[in-house]
């Protein structure tokens, strides 16, 4: 069963009408929600579950509810907020999207795909989910969720790998709702639907088949739900001893205030990284502008 075979539309209607009954009440989706806010919600989701942006989310948009203020805050209270989201250089990237905002649109975040594209930071899926989801443009959307949903329900395939292939990009279009036919709001509507299909039932490793609406519809159900093939599969990545652990510890101490350099690295619980390992880490993150050395000291940026 392919999209050649297996018209969309019922796919459409099905997931759409699942998804007024189902939809997690997130903030960012709300229609109050401003774009700023959406565009703040975007980034923090990036490789990050709701669960953990949602308290974080919600302290930014308290202490900067417009790209004016938190162009404004010093770096240290931005990275502070974002705590433990992970991926901290995200936190700057977003700031300095705050100062383009105010610097090239007058504080208001821009409404197209192209010129949120323009924004440090924000990449390809960024730019057409806050086009959709703050603006209704009908861009065609597509995150790992998305990508997983396509792969069973139009291809058969149990997962749809790492890459996001040509394609994958090709059949995203090929069933995306026509917004001409059918208009702009129900395309953006097939986005978040079909997103939160594959976030809450359609998932990687525990697919809940029995409450999917267009269970009926799958062509990997229909093809027998064939395991995954190792082309297909995705492999988590391991977290205790890497870099990624000890940039994060380091981050964690930062945050707590500044610190001789020799004494904040050996006194962080990581027992499996070696001294090198810490040094190295450290000089990491003062390249990327995530903290600061003054002398034997080092901090937060702007706090020393």
């Amino acid at each position: 069963m392919s999209p050649a075979t297996l018209s969309p539309g019922p796919v459409h209607q099905g997931v759409i009408a699942w998804y007024a009954e189902q939809a997690r009440d997130l903030p960012w989706r709300r229609a109050e929600c401003t774009p700023w806010g959406v565009l703040v919600s975007e980034i923090m989701l990036q490789q990050t579950p709701v669960a953990r942006v949602l308290p974080r989310w919600q302290e930014w948009m308290r202490r900067w509810p417009t790209p004016y203020d938190a162009a404004g805050a010093p770096t240290a209270e931005i990275l502070t907020v974002w705590d433990r989201l992970g991926y901290p250089r995200r936190a700057l990237r977003l700031q300095q999207a705050a100062q383009a905002i105010v610097d090239q649109h007058g504080g208001e975040v821009p409404g197209t795909r192209d010129q949120l594209r323009a924004l440090p930071g924000v990449g390809e899926y960024t730019a057409a989910a806050v086009a959709c989801f703050a603006f209704d443009q009908p861009e065609v959307v597509v995150d790992t969720n998305i990508r997983r949903v396509h792969a069973r329900v139009f291809s058969g395939h149990a997962l749809a790998g790492k890459t996001y292939t040509a394609e994958q990009r090709r059949l995203a279009h090929d069933v995306f709702p026509d917004p001409e036919h059918d208009g702009g709001q129900f395309a953006c509507a097939w986005n978040i639907a079909v997103m939160e299909l594959g976030a809450l039932v359609c998932t990687a490793r525990a697919p809940q088949c029995d409450a999917c609406p267009v269970a009926q519809l799958c062509a990997w159900r229909q093809a027998g739900s064939p395991a995954a093939t190792e082309e297909q599969r995705t492999r988590g990545q391991a977290w205790a001893g890497t870099d990624r652990q000890v940039r994060g510890a380091v981050m964690a101490a930062l945050r707590r205030g500044p610190a001789e350099r020799s004494q904040l690295l050996g006194s962080l619980p990581l027992p499996t990284a070696d001294l090198d390992q810490r040094h190295r880490c450290l000089d990491s993150l003062l390249a990327d502008g995530l903290a600061e050395q003054r002398g034997d000291y080092v901090a937060l940026p702007g706090v020393l």
